[in-house]
């Protein structure tokens, strides 16, 4: 299952992971069976990472332990928690651990790569650039790439930033071929333009027309991957300078995310968090990295991460930092989404509704926005109300069985009621289940 497959299933869904297409699930298997390096012992201690806010002692009490119930019916090894009220951190901490062999808590400042939230600092980045003169959103992107990128069945139809950013540029993750963009125990040897010269020019040794579905660039929503990864190509080539560089450089240096990076080599690995597969045992599988990174090998913590959460959420800056300005932070934010450029296969209003910013996602019926992610060993999410008030994110280094993962939305609605207590008791109506 390529795990950072979005789908238009509502978060509340729990029969699955968040942000995944079941049609990937044998997919997903093969990745983690080729990931699998050994077993570990079922035993672990909840520990705090970060001093919590004034909330009801009971209620607090309430939430560690249910939480802590929760993760060891699961087989969840470890997860960190950050909680946002009015676009400040007000509460973060870790459960179990970052590494059960060596009795490593898991705290607010684990490091974690946290899948397809990735792509909200690919919009972020892609928005800088459009701030800043480099590229123009409806502009067909070959005017920037050394290849062409072309839908084969409409191969006059341009294809544009904002229908990559949107999940309508009807490309799509063919599954052998995007397999191949992960490298267990390892750093991608493969770069980004690389792969994408693989997949899209027609000369090259991944090139299909299955790359491709059948409709028409702008009509038909299909969540894609490397629609993303070729985003943040445009990027680099635009802004004359290597993505991961570039992202550094305007967004993590500005917030002070010293410990967050792309690669494995340009993070701390001792902080690292291992990632386990719960299937009856509970098993480690090896780290890795992605030739297609920044559609989701962002590593981070859930400190970290919230700094940038509160500035997307508080238009653009946080700490004084500002990474983009206003009208960019609302264009980012914006449902892209209308009755004149519906995508056929998207509901609008009412209950299953979806909607897009650029890489800004909708989950429970408009109800919350951000983004999740999922990929071998992981499960994370980044959700606020859509007034701003409430935000949650969580990492989850474990993936469960198919049949527990109600547990993931379970956790983060434990979270969500303390973040309301937090918020001096005005309640956020959590959807309906």
């Amino acid at each position: 299952m390529m795990a950072r497959r979005a789908g238009l299933l509502p978060l509340h869904s729990r029969s699955q992971l968040p942000d995944r297409n079941r049609s990937h699930v044998l997919l997903k298997r093969m990745l983690v069976a080729v990931a699998v390096a050994g077993t570990v012992l079922p035993s672990g201690q909840a520990r705090a990472g970060g001093q919590a806010q004034p909330a009801p002692a009971s209620l607090q009490g309430a939430v560690d332990r249910s939480i802590e119930r929760r993760m060891q019916a699961a087989g969840i090894v470890g997860l960190g928690a950050a909680i946002i009220v009015d676009r400040k951190l007000v509460w973060a901490r870790g459960y179990g651990f970052a590494d059960r062999e060596r009795a490593v808590p898991f705290t607010r400042d684990t490091i974690m790569n946290v899948g397809s939230i990735s792509k909200t600092v690919t919009g972020a980045a892609l928005m800088r650039a459009v701030q800043d003169g480099k590229l123009s959103l409806d502009a067909d992107v070959n005017r920037y790439l050394p290849f062409k990128v072309a839908n084969p069945s409409f191969p006059g139809e341009p294809i544009t930033l904002r229908q990559l950013a949107t999940h309508t540029s009807s490309i799509t993750d063919r599954g052998p071929a995007y397999a191949a963009a992960y490298h267990f125990g390892r750093d991608s040897p493969q770069s980004l333009g690389g792969f994408l010269r693989d997949y899209f020019a027609p000369d090259g040794k991944d090139y299909s027309k299955e790359n491709f579905l059948a409709a028409r660039p702008g009509t038909h929503r299909e969540y894609s991957n490397i629609g993303a990864a070729l985003a943040a190509y445009v990027v680099e080539r635009a802004v004359g300078e290597p993505f991961n560089a570039y992202t550094k450089r305007i967004i993590f240096a500005p917030l002070k995310m010293a410990s967050t990076g792309w690669l494995m080599s340009e993070v701390d690995l001792a902080r690292h968090s291992s990632l386990y597969v719960a299937q009856g045992l509970v098993v480690p599988i090896q780290p890795y990295g992605l030739a297609t990174y920044p559609d989701g090998g962002l590593r981070t913590s859930v400190e970290e991460l919230s700094r940038f959460f509160i500035a997307l959420l508080d238009g653009g800056v946080h700490g004084g930092a500002r990474i983009l300005d206003e009208a960019s932070v609302a264009e980012l934010l914006r449902f892209q989404y209308g009755p004149a450029n519906r995508p056929d296969n998207v509901k609008l209003s009412g209950e299953g509704a979806v909607n897009s910013g650029i890489f800004w996602a909708t989950k429970d019926s408009l109800t919350r926005i951000g983004h999740n992610g999922a990929d071998p060993g992981l499960v994370t999410m980044m959700l606020s109300d859509v007034d701003k008030r409430v935000g949650v994110i969580l990492f989850v280094n474990t993936a469960v069985r198919q049949e527990d993962g109600a547990v993931y939305g379970a956790i983060f609605e434990d979270l969500w009621k303390l973040g309301e207590a937090l918020g001096g008791g005005r309640t956020v109506p959590p959807p309906s289940r």
